[in-house]
């Protein structure tokens, strides 16, 4: 059987006001902040990872900033998928965050990602790597 996604893994939205977008996913929509740092955050609600990542050209297009959507996938499929995904399409990234993952375009040009890893195990990295900067706070 062909390597197959797991389903949606995180969401990220490019923002240009990182504190009134954190106001807005948290005291509107009743997202639990887990994570901040000068530039983002990480929000939970329920089984859904959101990230908030601060970008400056919001206005330009087409966009430059780092809005995408992840899908999980497993350990074992990854590597078989992220070579068919990097022989067959543009890729627009690459991953600089913990966990494998490959970033690339779908037919349309929307941006997606294949990502190893959970909420969980991005906030064990910080925790364990605190000189990055990310504050990691309690559920």
């Amino acid at each position: 059987m062909a390597p197959a996604i797991s389903g949606l893994n995180h969401i990220t939205l490019a923002v240009t006001d990182l504190d009134r977008s954190m106001a807005f996913y948290r005291d509107m929509l009743g997202c639990v902040l887990r994570a901040q740092w000068p530039d983002g955050a990480y929000l939970e609600a329920g089984s859904l990872w959101l990230c908030l990542a601060r970008e400056d050209e919001r206005g330009q297009r087409p966009r430059p900033d780092y809005t995408h959507i992840a899908f999980s996938v497993s350990d074992e499929d990854y590597p078989v998928l992220a070579e068919r995904l990097r022989a067959s399409c543009t890729l627009w990234r690459q991953n600089r965050s913990e966990g494998d993952s490959t970033y690339f375009l779908d037919p349309d040009g929307h941006r997606l990602e294949v990502h190893v890893g959970s909420l969980d195990s991005r906030l064990a990295y910080y925790r364990a790597h605190p000189e990055k900067g990310v504050m990691v706070f309690a559920a």
